[in-house]
């Protein structure tokens, strides 16, 4: 479960601020895997680091009875400086997980090769994210904050992304962001819609990307 009480967040623009999550009071269900849908600047982003309680909000506050991810696909979780090795060892060491095993795990899904012993600042954006992916695909969580991140690689490295993260959603539940709709529709049991600061739940995937679509085309 994952509530939302009178969560608000903005940012200062040069006509004034951008309230993007505005006055958020919903209940998101456990076990769920949710399509979050919204046009660009809606505030997807925001509202992902804020549940992963990486970007404090304005006011109100986030409950939930389970862990949560980092926002896999945005990289907020890794320091450049430091070697894949040594950010996956961070990372266990932080969420209470056996290092040896996570980085065995993490170096062989990744598929890094020399570069996991090497500095982050050295990788390319796909790398850091398949080392962010294998990373949080290896930790239990109770609900998974994925962003775009099952198209990073090959197609066979996308396959093998696609089936790790299929096997976690037996398990637990996730908040997915996606401009993939065959990805949701693939991946998610509902949907949400992010707009002018509200946000709608539906059981229904379909009916919440009808009103996406219906918002893009307006």
């Amino acid at each position: 479960m994952i509530r939302f009480e009178h969560l608000t967040k903005s940012y200062p623009t040069p006509w004034g601020r951008k309230v993007v999550i505005d006055d958020l009071n919903l209940e998101l269900p456990s076990g769920k895997a949710l399509g979050l849908l919204g046009r660009n600047g809606a505030g997807k982003s925001t509202l992902m680091q804020i549940v992963a309680g990486t970007l404090p909000p304005d006011s109100g506050r986030v409950i939930s009875d389970g862990t949560i991810s980092w926002p896999i696909g945005l990289g907020g979780a890794l320091h450049p400086d430091m070697t894949g090795a040594q950010n996956v060892r961070f990372i266990a060491r932080i969420y209470g997980i056996d290092s040896d095993s996570l980085c065995a795990f993490v170096q062989d899904f990744a598929e890094l090769g020399a570069h996991f012993q090497m500095p982050l600042r050295s990788y390319s954006s796909g790398m850091r994210s398949r080392l962010a992916f294998g990373a949080s695909m290896g930790i239990p969580f109770d609900t998974y904050l994925v962003d775009e991140v099952t198209s990073v690689g090959d197609a066979r490295f996308r396959a093998k992304s696609k089936a790790i993260f299929r096997e976690r959603m037996k398990t637990s539940g996730a908040i997915m962001v996606s401009h993939n709709m065959r990805e949701l529709l693939e991946f998610c049991d509902a949907g949400l819609v992010l707009e002018n600061g509200r946000m709608y739940y539906f059981e229904d995937l379909e009916e919440a990307i009808a009103l996406h679509e219906a918002i893009m085309e307006a």
